[in-house]
């Protein structure tokens, strides 16, 4: 039977033989795994309680690369301690100022058909060169590097045919707009989008990194393209033609579903607050002054797209009223646009240039004034995900974005550029960047015996993993916080520098629980000593960052009852001790308030039947939940988390002596 691209290379990494079939588990043989700065701490702090000497799969990578921003000792402590311990467990690890993860992972160690998980949601970037890339809790890249095979629940492959070609002025930010216009921030829920077609073939992987890397606010499992002749000269132009293999969907392969978008048919998109999937036309959008603007970020700050910027920019000066930045993807990508002149186009027109790090997109610095109007080629808007709550934040395309900085409104490149908008159409990826030196790039050491030499250094800011205790029998407790549909990570654990630098030491970071959303939710959490938490629809959606899931653990938070999940904040759960349930029925989430007494008999023994009767003793009513979990996910809430669950698998494969 003809088989699809993600098929081949699911089937290629089984670690057990399975008919994979969509919503049935699957179990995968990792070759890659990758950290970033703010999450990393954790996923290092358990692979260290686990007892191997070294990680497990082929390549590892931990990236310095979110918070650059060193406003006291705690950020810079944590870089210390990942580099110390990533020379403990033969690790690599890209220094500050050596790019963005997912920019350097796909020049530096991608390769077509490997299959790749990331402590980051947009770890799915590497599926532009035919890679199957799947972003997760840090927990879940600890387990990896273990060598335990990866759980995935198996998704649906939809096929998204892409025809025709993409006009001036629209680019690849257009395409995933108009996926998240038509699927919504939820319809990506246990689906693989694969690009293909006549219109996928004319673009090139530095447009293809955007869809796969925003397909993340589609809540997909990951996007991919296929490894063709686009991802060979690629693979060349990075100086690694040597390691590319052609990899295609076999001709009238199946899949679960198709979505037909003409490429020729776009017009510039914008994604209004609050929000991904909030798109409209940048034409029919309501007018409001522009006051910032970002250029860059892991989704758009590749070669193309920042040519393509500065293009727009030339000749121009940015408006009086606006603030605009700009963010590369990579060292390397940052000294070609140097020797190609895009830079100084930039710089004369008035854009400031920020490190080559994440930075903004998680609030970490430019943050927008009070009320404020900004424009990003980022990937999310959550509100408050900017740093500020009231500020309305619009995503857009780089060429979008440039002419928003000229004239401080909402507008198209066509509109000032005219005909002139074509000679956008003359920007391509470089046959050959310049060679990188990797003097930003520390290589593990290979010797054991160098390795047990390296002592891992732990500043006062870097606190303990907690380590949930298994549920009991019997749970009676109230509901410390009722929230509304679509709580983001962000919500949950709010980003910015301050915040973020808190995320090694979560009691610390646990005080500032819901901080945004609710403020007193931390207290009272933690007087209450045990709760439950109720949620609306797409519960958990955004980032991986774990800490969404420990910190309400650590302040006593027992389940989550919601309409619905996200696919990553619900493993989180899972691996934290936390019960994930759903709702049975969708409308018993209005009965419930806030503080209400939540009691339920025979806990452990419910969860077995996936079906737990709760009642509620304030209102006096009974209803009832689902637990979408399998047989492995069960039985890590029963023992206590995913941390104690692999001591144990370790055990009994013999890999470590005791738990």
């Amino acid at each position: 039977m003809p088989k699809n691209l993600s098929r081949k290379i699911l089937e290629a990494h089984l670690a057990q033989p399975s008919e994979m079939i969509p919503g049935e588990e699957i179990y995968l043989k990792v070759d890659q795994t990758l950290t970033h700065d703010i999450n990393a701490v954790m996923t290092y702090l358990a692979f260290e309680q686990i007892g191997l000497d070294k990680t497990q799969v082929e390549t590892s990578v931990s990236y310095l690369d979110h918070n650059l921003l060193y406003m006291d000792f705690k950020t810079p402590d944590d870089h210390i301690y990942l580099q110390s311990i990533a020379k403990k467990y033969g690790v690599y690890v890209s220094r500050p100022g050596n790019g963005i993860c997912h920019a350097v992972h796909v020049a530096r160690f991608g390769v077509p058909g490997k299959l790749s998980m990331g402590g980051d949601s947009h770890t799915p970037h590497g599926g532009s060169i035919g890679m199957m890339c799947i972003g997760v809790g840090g927990m879940d890249v600890a387990t990896a590097m273990t060598g335990v095979p990866m759980r995935l629940k198996m998704p649906q492959i939809i096929k998204v045919n892409l025809t025709g070609k993409l006009r001036p002025g629209c680019s690849a930010k257009d395409v995933i707009l108009e996926m998240l216009r038509r699927n919504t921030v939820k319809g990506g829920l246990g689906k693989i989008y694969e690009y293909v077609g006549p219109g996928a073939a004319t673009l090139e992987v530095e447009d293809r990194v955007t869809i796969t890397n925003m397909g993340a606010e589609l809540g997909a499992t990951t996007s991919i393209f296929p490894a063709d002749e686009q991802v060979r000269k690629f693979m060349k132009s990075v100086g690694r033609e040597d390691q590319y293999i052609e990899l295609l969907p076999d001709e009238g392969a199946e899949y679960d579903g198709q979505i037909d978008i003409n490429l020729s048919e776009l017009e510039p998109l914008i994604a209004c607050p609050h929000q991904p999937d909030n798109v409209c036309k940048v034409s029919e959008v309501e007018q409001k002054p522009v006051q910032q603007v970002l250029i860059g970020g892991c989704t758009n700050g590749s070669y193309k797209d920042i040519a393509k910027a500065a293009l727009v920019l030339k000749g121009h000066h940015v408006h009086e009223n606006v603030s605009c930045t700009c963010i590369v993807d990579s060292k390397q990508i940052y000294k070609q646009l140097l020797k190609d002149g895009y830079i100084d186009m930039m710089l004369d027109a008035g854009v400031r240039f920020l490190e080559l790090a994440c930075g903004p997109c998680c609030a970490i610095g430019q943050t927008p004034a009070t009320n404020g109007v900004a424009v990003r080629t980022t990937n999310r808007n959550f509100r408050g995900r900017s740093g500020n709550p009231n500020a309305l934040v619009y995503l857009v395309s780089p060429e979008t974005a440039a002419v928003c900085a000229i004239t401080d409104r909402f507008t198209t490149a066509e509109e000032i550029m005219g005909e002139d908008v074509k000679i956008l159409d003359t920007i391509h990826t470089p046959e050959l960047f310049p060679e990188d030196n990797d003097s930003l790039l520390i290589a593990p050491i290979e010797d054991q015996e160098e390795r047990e030499k390296v002592e891992v250094v732990k500043g006062p800011n870097i606190a303990f993993l907690p380590v949930p205790d298994a549920p009991e029998q019997h749970l009676e407790c109230r509901v410390s916080l009722k929230a509304t549909d679509n709580i983001s990570t962000d919500d949950i654990t709010p980003a910015s520098a301050e915040f973020s630098s808190m995320r090694s030491n979560i009691p610390l970071m646990s005080q500032y629980c819901y901080h945004r959303y609710d403020p007193t939710f931390a207290e009272r959490a933690r007087e209450l000593g045990r709760s439950i938490i109720i949620g609306g629809e797409n519960y958990g959606q955004g980032s991986s960052r774990e800490h969404a899931a420990i910190n309400p653990m650590y302040l006593g938070v027992k389940a989550v009852i919601a309409k619905s999940m996200a696919r990553i904040h619900k493993g989180n759960l899972v691996n934290h001790g936390v019960i994930p349930m759903i709702f049975e029925d969708p409308a018993d989430y209005d009965k419930i308030d806030q503080m209400d007494e939540i009691v339920i008999d025979n806990l452990r023994d419910q969860m077995a039947a996936r079906v737990v009767e709760i009642t509620d003793k304030t209102k006096g009513i009974t209803f009832r939940a689902k637990l979408e979990l399998s047989d492995d996910e069960l039985a890590v809430i029963l023992c206590g988390g995913q941390l104690r669950y692999l001591k144990n698998e370790l055990v009994q494969r013999g890999v470590i002596k005791e738990a």
